[in-house]
């Protein structure tokens, strides 16, 4: 379908893998090594577990994995880089022993993204957008991996109610405009500490910072983001907007992330990060098939 947007960088290699921006949508496999993820799939130490959801992720047929040692849920408790540390390294040591495929460090701590990427880590996922930690952006420069920069109001209140642990009361004129503006504004930050532009894919942070309606107004705006010219990542895997939208606050929220999912691969997103690969894979390769230049046998 000629008419999905596409990005303007063409392609990143991560970890001599190479990644054709508007070829066909990319999965990022979710793996929490946290005993508090949103939604209970955190692992904490448990490395039977995390070996089973790794097989389970490259079995699913992930591009990449995507491990987190700290939960970022609205309202969780932040903890040390020390004990990020101590969480996320032997999980990168395991994965990096069981699979040739790029491995992403999900954090927003310098220190956490230069000793995750020193064993075996690939990409840093950023929900700070390279400023919540001021040495983040110069450390990745350093590093020179590629980053994903997501878009967040840290300063938005978190609160609980029936979906789950979500934003209120956020402030914005227009959603899809600011997140606009920021995201090349960090994208700037970025480039000005060092980082290629090539190496960059923005995140619009669905669901951080923004209320559910805001989160879903975001989601008819994909395609008005594509327009910043890079690619993009999209995680709404099981979040709380997605209960909102079906108007029971529901836990299980497979359905609604695939349907998501498409929506955002109609609009042109290039990578989808998720907590059930196969389903998002399967979904994927459909979306691919009708949507995308490639012929289906060249999805496989």
């Amino acid at each position: 379908m000629d008419n999905i947007p596409q990005s303007t960088a063409a392609q990143i290699v991560i970890r001599d893998q190479t990644f054709v921006w508007g070829a066909r949508t990319y999965v990022m496999a979710i793996v929490n090594v946290t005993p508090d993820s949103f939604s209970g799939d955190g692992l904490g130490h448990k490395p039977e577990m995390l070996r089973n959801k790794i097989n389970e992720a490259i079995m699913g047929g992930a591009d990449l994995i995507d491990i987190g040692g700290e939960s970022t849920r609205p309202g969780a408790t932040m903890i040390s880089v020390e004990e990020e540390i101590g969480r996320i390294l032997p999980a990168i040591a395991i994965a990096r022993e069981m699979t040739d495929l790029p491995i992403s460090v999900d954090t927003y701590k310098a220190d956490v993204a230069r000793a995750a990427v020193e064993v075996g880590a690939d990409m840093v996922n950023d929900i700070g957008g390279a400023t919540a930690d001021p040495l983040m952006a110069s450390t990745v420069a350093s590093l020179d991996c590629p980053i994903v920069i997501m878009h967040n109001r840290t300063a938005a209140v978190a609160i609980e109610g029936s979906i789950g642990p979500h934003f209120a009361g956020v402030e914005y004129e227009d959603v899809a405009a600011s997140v606009y503006s920021d995201l090349e504004r960090l994208m700037d930050n970025a480039v000005d500490a060092g980082i290629s532009l090539n190496q960059i894919i923005l995140d619009p942070g669905i669901g951080f910072g923004k209320t559910p309606e805001q989160s879903l107004e975001l989601m008819r705006r994909l395609d008005f983001l594509k327009g910043i010219g890079q690619p993009l990542l999209l995680g709404i895997s099981r979040k709380s907007f997605i209960g909102h939208a079906l108007g029971d606050g529901a836990v299980e929220r497979l359905s609604g992330t695939i349907a998501g999912n498409m929506a955002a691969i109609v609009q042109g997103v290039d990578m989808i990060r998720v907590h059930d690969v196969e389903a998002a894979v399967h979904s994927a390769r459909m979306m691919d098939a009708v949507f995308r230049p490639l012929p289906c046998a060249q999805l496989d």
